[in-house]
């Protein structure tokens, strides 16, 4: 679909990709404030509440991967003590902004269900330990390599040029399982699945699932 919307060069490829939610300090703030004012004037905007909600959902998907894979719906405690690496912490690349991040929601989420965390991101750092503080369950590493070391699992929130051609032999030594949430399809799921990784990213069939079953 994406191919045949953006083939059209009224619309073009750029803004139509698939991932985890957008975030800062103006799309969230304008949809919300459209909606606030066609509901003052008394006309129901289906679309743009379906953005919201669309927009809602796709942040909490990484986490929805995470519950699926680890079975938490049957065992709440599946993933409590488990370490996971997250590569991007601003809400895009080029910015140290984390204003509605999609990483804000996947982090209270792992935290909630007992898990630490080692992040990193090529900008914000200092933001995130504004936002977040000092924590025992959030580790802030130096660079994208150091975050894997004991890994059982990597997230994706940001699509940084830094991760576009890592070195996956490297990764695979580093994580304890070799296992990737990618919200923003940075990697070609076919190519994954050959290099040995249980590959889960947005809205492509190929994602692969090991011997977990498709992710939905």
């Amino acid at each position: 679909m994406r191919h045949g919307i953006g083939s059209d060069p009224r619309i073009g490829y750029q803004f139509i990709y698939p991932g985890c939610g957008y975030g800062g300090s103006c799309f969230p703030k304008d949809v919300q404030a459209l909606v606030q004012t066609t509901d003052s004037i008394g006309y129901e905007s289906q679309i743009l509440k379906a953005v919201e909600a669309v927009n809602y959902r796709q942040k909490n998907k990484l986490f929805e991967y995470v519950s699926q894979y680890y079975g938490l719906a049957e065992n709440p405690n599946a993933i409590k003590g488990k370490i996971f690496a997250l590569w991007g912490l601003s809400f895009k690349p080029n910015t140290d902004d984390m204003r509605e991040a999609p990483s804000l929601i996947l982090l209270a989420a792992l935290w909630a269900a007992g898990a630490t965390v080692q992040a990193f991101d090529p900008e914000a750092m200092v933001e995130t330990q504004r936002i977040c503080g000092n924590r025992s369950d959030l580790k802030l590493m130096g660079n994208k390599e150091a975050v894997l070391v004991g890994a059982d699992a990597l997230f994706i929130c940001t699509e940084w040029q830094n991760f576009r051609a890592p070195d996956f032999e490297l990764m695979k030594e580093a994580l304890s399982t070799h296992v990737i949430f990618d919200g923003r399809n940075m990697f070609e799921p076919s190519i994954m699945k050959d290099k040995g990784f249980d590959y889960y990213c947005i809205g492509r069939a190929l994602s692969v699932a090991g011997n977990y079953g498709e992710l939905k």
